[in-house]
């Protein structure tokens, strides 16, 4: 889930930038991901959407949202509400039963 960090006021956040070193974390980035110290994270949208077998914009299309927002779940940028996130739910728990009530076939 996304931090819930209060947003740095705009001179201290451009004091932060002119300090970053970019190059050094990239660098230390990749040594973390060749170490294997890096995992990837998947949002419960893109779990939910794996295990039906779906890709994005047929799996959109079953949740009657947009590829958009569904990409903005998946990345993180926006959170379902409602309805959207009772299906995601089911999807993630008992992908089978949200595609056959679709009348899809299940994989």
């Amino acid at each position: 889930m996304p931090s819930k960090t209060k947003p740095l006021p705009p001179k201290e956040l451009a004091l932060f930038e002119a300090n970053r070193d970019l190059g050094a974390e990239l660098l230390q980035s990749i040594r973390e991901m060749k170490a294997g110290q890096v995992r990837v994270v998947h949002s419960p949208a893109t779990e939910a959407r794996e295990k039906t077998g779906l890709s994005q914009s047929p799996f959109a299309a079953l949740l009657g949202v947009s590829v958009r927002t569904l990409q903005g779940w998946e990345q993180g940028r926006k959170q379902p509400s409602g309805a959207a996130r009772t299906l995601l739910t089911i999807a993630r728990t008992n992908p089978k039963a949200l595609l056959a009530v679709a009348g899809i076939q299940s994989r």
